[in-house]
């Protein structure tokens, strides 16, 4: 059911940086062709850092790991088209030889199964608002709390309940890790003010930690929270603003499940005139830098 590209192969056989990469960012997290672009650019930001990128989906069936320019357009054509696999979904979309976008859940299985330990994205899903009342809770974190993948990211969605996030988390055994920064960031912004469990300002140290969890067993992967820099970031009060305008539309909509972050990520683009696409690109980019500097320091 594994499908290792040649390149990505070679790279983890030679002991050297790969980076995983998920694939709902291309089909359900950005318009066509900006999700194809964006998703050729991250892949060249981990080459110019000296990592190989596998972008993780499932094409006819086939667990893949590293995708060709080609079919990386496909997926991005493809768009909402394409199924959003997450942990439940992998054996049926693999069952039946469809077409599948990976969560940073499924993406995180892929990886550890082909032997990825450090995976890039934009922001992790987590416990929604409301959740008293709906008892949604992304699968993004029990694989957090299982799968031993490093995921560097820009912290929890803004659009989520970060507080009762991060409390998940620490229940899970999953550290919080704040790369430069003693809070998490909170995507769109560089500070949600929720404080992480632990500030490191280098790669080597983040590298060191995450080698010694693993060496003692502690299974389950880390969370590293990298704010975007300081000139692409929106003001916290400006997009907390849109968001809960953004989720009242949405729930007088009905929309629910795993339509929620694509149409919020979506209502909230059209709200700010496209400015939070811009700042989503910019995150992606900015974490698969840093996810590069790990992953080199991981393979010596």
């Amino acid at each position: 059911m594994l499908d290792i590209a040649t390149e990505v192969s070679a790279a983890l056989d030679a002991n050297k940086p790969v980076v995983a990469l998920e694939s709902t960012i291309i089909s359900h997290g950005m318009p066509y062709p900006r999700n194809v672009e964006t998703a050729m650019a991250v892949e060249a930001a981990l080459r110019d850092g000296g990592a190989i990128p596998a972008t993780i989906a499932v094409l006819d069936g086939k667990l893949k790991v590293g995708l060709s320019p080609d079919e990386i357009q496909s997926l991005g054509q493809l768009g909402l088209n394409a199924i959003k696999c997450s942990r439940r979904d992998l054996p049926f979309v693999v069952a039946r030889r469809m077409n599948g976008a990976t969560t940073v859940a499924a993406t995180m299985i892929i990886a550890a199964m082909a032997g990825i330990r450090v995976f890039a994205t934009g922001g992790i899903g987590g416990v929604h608002r409301g959740v008293e009342e709906t008892m949604d809770v992304s699968a993004d974190l029990e694989e957090l709390a299982n799968t031993n993948v490093a995921v560097v990211c820009a912290g929890v969605k803004s659009i989520l309940d970060i507080g009762r996030t991060l409390e998940y988390l620490e229940t899970k055994g999953v550290p919080v890790i704040g790369y430069q920064t003693d809070n998490l960031p909170a995507f769109y912004s560089r500070d949600s003010g929720f404080p992480v469990d632990y500030r490191v300002d280098t790669a080597e140290e983040i590298a060191a930690a995450i080698k010694a969890k693993w060496a003692m067993k502690l299974n389950g992967g880390l969370l590293i929270g990298v704010p975007l820099p300081e000139e692409h970031a929106m003001p916290k009060e400006e997009i907390d603003s849109v968001i809960v305008d953004a989720i009242a539309e949405m729930q007088q909509q009905g929309i629910s499940g795993k339509e929620t972050t694509p149409y919020l990520l979506g209502s909230i683009a059209e709200r700010t005139g496209g400015k939070s696409l811009d700042t989503n690109i910019q995150l992606i980019l900015n974490n698969a830098r840093v996810a590069a500097e790990i992953a080199a320091q991981m393979t010596l």
